[in-house]
């Protein structure tokens, strides 16, 4: 994993040609976390394909041997094959776990842990010790967890323990958070009776799917007030599945945008998981003008697949729904690029999630765009970015952007770096590889 403490790795992209063939992205980041963990909790062993090889999921893979599971890379069919230990029988890690850059390994890992008897202490990158735990350890607490931040205000490094049984509780989520979600309902697993969790505004559904399809009980319903309530029924044993990871969206979602602002692309992305949890980019950029079309639709493991053919538009401004927020939340980094070559004005708003993510996203984002010439407005949930009507972005001399450590804000700003004039340069591009770790060799194969 990348670590503070190796020299950054500094990288400049410049003008693009056409995006043009056939592609295929990385598989899911998010479907991968949860086939290791959910496959690790089985008896017998399960087959992963397509699994996201990046820093984050070696991490989540790291934990899980840690407490017992029997994890092995195939080789010849590029397969990983997980032995698992059963629900309840996580072993007490010999050391501390460390999380890296990924707060999800970490939440949801501590949602496992919550309902046995072991303890274990997080630690994570300088990235991932600043962002908050809180609203994890909150409703995991209140199952009989306990947590003790070393970091202060709920940060890593967190050393917690665990409560076997577990108190199955009834938890309405105070923000929308498919991790936090996910953590509760992981934790419902080991814990008897049901625990229940209500989302007033759907979050990714990745975690409900993978649950029923191990063996979960799982039940899922609209209340009176339109929320969606999640109810899980605990001490379930999990059968081994052989699971299929589509293409992750999320990074699918630079090549996008890439092909559509840069004149003359015409690009396939192959295999792309289009769960509508997760599409909420395209729904947006299609508002906008963009060519997007789906093509081949079909299922694999459960999960809505397709290939995208997109070809370079003429993007217009919107005003983007906030509604769409939770579904598009980790791609309006790329979203405000193609907003800020868009005709007219776009204005965002209920985006005050993404000040929490690996970075405060919403400025860093609009500082680097200001670096690009952009006119911008940043306001405490949003950003209003007057487009340059699909002018190359024009600074009077190469800009150097701050990734701040976030692999999306490094690959948001190489996108548009591709339809700059001056081309930009990134400070640090170590980052990518905790989610993307094959982006610069796609980008450079598609411009060819």
């Amino acid at each position: 994993m990348s670590s503070p403490n190796t020299p950054a790795e500094p990288r400049s992209f410049g003008r693009s040609t056409a995006l043009k063939g056939t592609i295929t992205v990385p598989g899911d980041k998010s479907i991968s976390h949860r086939s290791i963990m959910f496959s690790a909790l089985a008896i017998g062993q399960s087959r992963i394909s397509g699994l996201l090889e990046g820093e984050d999921v070696l991490a989540t893979i790291g934990a899980m041997r840690a407490m017992g599971a029997d994890i092995a890379h195939d080789s010849e069919t590029g397969d990983w094959l997980v032995n698992g230990v059963g629900i309840g029988g996580l072993l007490q890690p010999a050391g501390a776990l460390d999380m890296g850059n990924s707060g999800t390994s970490t939440r949801l890992l501590m949602g496992l842990i919550a309902s046995h008897n072991i303890s274990a202490t997080f630690i994570g990158d300088a990235s991932l010790s600043g962002r908050p735990m809180g609203r994890v350890t909150r409703p995991l607490s209140q199952m009989g967890a306990e947590f003790q931040s070393q970091g202060g205000d709920e940060r890593l490094p967190i050393m917690m323990r665990g409560l076997c049984p577990a108190v199955p509780i009834n938890y309405t989520l105070p923000v929308a958070s498919a991790q936090v979600k996910s953590a509760v309902l992981l934790a419902g697993l080991n814990t008897p009776g049901v625990t229940t969790v209500i989302e007033p505004v759907p979050t990714r559904d990745h975690s409900e799917r993978m649950l029923r399809s191990f063996g979960a009980e799982l039940n899922s319903a609209r209340d009176d007030d339109g929320a969606l309530v999640h109810q899980l029924r605990g001490e379930a044993d999990f059968t081994p599945q052989d699971i299929i990871v589509p293409g992750d969206i999320s990074s699918a979602a630079f090549f996008i945008v890439a092909a559509l602002i840069i004149p003359g692309s015409d690009l396939i992305i192959n295999n792309v998981g289009m769960n509508p949890t997760r599409t909420g980019l395209v729904t947006a950029l299609l508002a906008m003008g963009g060519d997007i079309v789906e093509q081949n639709p079909r299922k694999i493991g459960g999960e809505p697949v397709a290939d995208l053919h997109v070809r370079h538009s003429d993007l217009s401004a919107i005003d983007l729904d906030p509604a769409l927020a939770p579904l598009m939340i980790d791609e309006c980094p790329i979203f405000f690029i193609a907003a800020a070559l868009a005709k007219g004005t776009t204005r965002t708003s209920g985006l005050e999630e993404l000040r929490v993510k690996e970075s405060d996203r919403l400025g860093i984002m609009a500082q680097g765009l200001k670096q690009l010439d952009v006119n911008i407005e940043e306001t405490a949930d949003g950003l209003i970015i007057e487009g340059r009507d699909g002018e190359s972005f024009a600074p009077q001399a190469k800009p150097t952007i701050a990734s701040a450590l976030d692999h999306r804000i490094a690959m948001s700003f190489a996108i548009a770096g591709c339809m700059s004039k001056t081309g930009v340069e990134i400070d640090d591009v170590r980052p990518i590889a905790t989610s993307f770790p094959v982006f610069e060799t796609l980008l450079m194969d598609a411009a060819q």
